[in-house]
């Protein structure tokens, strides 16, 4: 018994560890720098980091620094001119970009800017006898004969207006809005199909957006659609 405990308190004696280093052999080659690629680099004007650069500067480079030396010096003796040439740049960046904006959407901003959109002559007024005596039809393809392609959607418009008015799902009056047409369609997926043509119409009519003969056939194939959901 004396035996067992004195085996299970005892402590272990630490082993001796023996390490054997070894020299590095590999041979190590000292590199430098090129000197003539460093005085190359050093007249450069794009790695010149600590002033002005030796190189010679474009033309495109000196008109530029001629034109906001004299834009500067304009401003320099306007009380706050730093300021106002600040906004200056920060509203035509602004502009610039909506000009952009407006153009990828295929809209003119300018032509929206003066109003001309909301110019456009208009041959039919959307009263209750005009809606229902025009011969869509007719007119639609004589709008197409002078290939005036907004015409003739916004004639595809007002023939489905005439359309839902005849069934009775909604109720026309000169007042209305297209939104309010809108609401009055009770049956949801013709209320989506509508709401797709109302935003085809006003995008193409009120936005003065350009549509060329395979625009309007796209659209002219979703009136068509809607028009079979009406059957």
């Amino acid at each position: 018994m004396l035996l067992f405990i004195s085996n299970v308190f005892a402590v272990p004696q630490k082993t001796k560890v023996s390490l054997k280093t070894t020299a590095d052999s590999s041979k190590i080659v000292i590199k430098h720098f090129d000197q003539k690629a460093i005085n190359k680099y050093s007249t450069d004007e794009d790695f010149n980091y600590n002033g002005p650069g030796t190189g010679k500067p474009t033309l495109w480079k000196i008109f530029w620094d001629w034109v906001w030396d004299h834009i500067t010096r304009l401003f320099r003796g306007i009380p706050y001119g730093g300021k106002i040439l600040e906004y200056l740049l920060i509203g035509g960046s602004v502009a610039f970009l909506a000009y952009v904006i407006f153009k990828s959407l295929g809209l003119d901003p300018i032509r929206l800017w003066r109003g001309e959109a909301a110019k456009v002559a208009v041959p039919y007024s959307e009263s209750l006898e005009d809606i229902h005596g025009i011969d869509f039809d007719a007119e639609v393809e004589k709008a197409l004969t002078h290939h005036n392609y907004r015409l003739a959607v916004r004639l595809l418009y007002l023939k489905c207006l005439k359309q839902l008015s005849d069934k009775k799902l909604i109720q026309w009056e000169i007042d209305k809005t297209n939104t309010a047409y809108l609401y009055e369609l009770k049956n949801g997926e013709q209320r989506r199909a509508f709401s797709l043509l109302t935003n085809r119409f006003e995008y193409v009519w009120y936005g003065n957006f350009p549509i060329n003969q395979q625009a309007f056939a796209d659209i002219d194939l979703l009136f068509q659609n809607f028009k079979k959901q009406l059957s």
